[in-house]
């Protein structure tokens, strides 16, 4: 059964930072594309990154590029997302997904099949 777990989450000032890590079992993570995803109460689950499995094609969305890094380590079956100077609205509930069915990663989430359970992420004073 291909499981996806993240951890890293927690309580941090604005303008600090965290690192998300997903890791997987039972599949390796290399020959999927990889999604983060968050979503805050009341609100839609949002792409905020990707990279993809063929050729390392990275996508951030607007309201993260510059302070997020998506990164893959593949001797780790892991993939990260470093978040830095972080903001009260990037408060939310982190999901990384995987999938194997496109050449690219996209943020969208209907292009993603499996899901990781999530890790908060809380950034307040």
């Amino acid at each position: 059964q291909l499981q996806l777990v993240e951890s890293g989450g927690g309580l941090v000032q604005p303008g600090g930072s965290l690192r998300l890590s997903c890791g997987a079992s039972g599949f390796t993570l290399d020959t999927y594309n990889i999604g983060w995803f968050r979503q805050a109460p009341g609100k839609e689950r949002e792409g905020v990154s990707c990279i993809s499995s063929l050729n390392g094609t990275i996508v951030y969305a607007d309201s993260v590029k510059g302070r997020f890094t998506i990164s893959r380590h593949n001797a780790e079956n892991t993939v990260y997302l470093q978040m830095n100077n972080l903001k009260p609205d990037d408060t939310a509930v982190y999901y990384c997904a995987a999938d194997s069915r496109y050449f690219f990663c996209s943020t969208f989430a209907r292009e993603y099949e499996h899901w990781g359970q999530g890790t908060q992420v809380t950034v307040s004073s």
